[in-house]
């Protein structure tokens, strides 16, 4: 049975999906390690997943906030603390993600290509809620000029997972059309019973 050389295209695509989860981790880290888990981070104004602080006039410097003044400014410390949650929980899902993706590249399992693809999916929508609940709750305190590198690393995360479900997909696509490719070159040479 003739068993062709691995195409280009595979590892192109191995290469792409595992950059692609590099710099989704990369990006989570500087968003909630390197920057706190700050989305605005302005002389006057530090506002994140952890951070409440906004500018005092009287005492002429950044004032932060405790829970007792958030609740009085109607923040729900319960939204608050399930977007950190799920913000965070992410970040841990991307690690274990490139460690299963570098795993998918070095055994060439195909069939782990489906759960490459199945796993940024969640990781979207988990960011996704986390990053929504947390900005529904202090969208009175943020305009959109404020956002600082934090908020723009995870926007750039976001847009990462979409790219790896795209690539997930095409490669599935192509390993699909590639099968039945090969199964039609292998019936063909078979020997036809006459």
């Amino acid at each position: 049975v003739f068993s062709p050389p691995v195409p280009c295209t595979e590892n192109l695509l191995h290469v792409l999906i595992l950059l692609e989860a590099v710099g989704t981790f990369a990006l989570m880290s500087y968003a909630l390690v390197y920057e706190a888990g700050n989305l605005v981070n302005l002389p006057d104004k530090r506002i994140g997943f952890y951070n409440f602080c906004l500018w005092n006039d009287t005492a002429g410097e950044l004032q932060c906030l405790d829970n007792k003044h958030l609740q009085a400014m109607g923040i729900s410390l319960l939204q608050i603390a399930l977007a950190r949650v799920c913000v965070y929980t992410c970040l841990v899902f991307i690690l274990f993600h490139l460690v299963f993706v570098l795993t998918v590249n070095c055994t060439k399992q195909r069939q782990g290509w489906k759960m490459i693809r199945i796993i940024p999916f969640i990781k979207t929508i988990i960011l996704s809620g986390g990053l929504g609940m947390f900005l529904l709750q202090t969208s009175q305190w943020i305009h959109p000029s404020d956002f600082t590198g934090g908020f723009l690393a995870l926007l750039g995360t976001q847009v990462l997972l979409l790219l790896q479900i795209l690539t997930a997909t095409v490669y599935l696509i192509w390993a699909k059309h590639t099968h039945m490719y090969q199964g039609y070159l292998n019936e063909e040479a078979l020997p036809t019973k006459i």
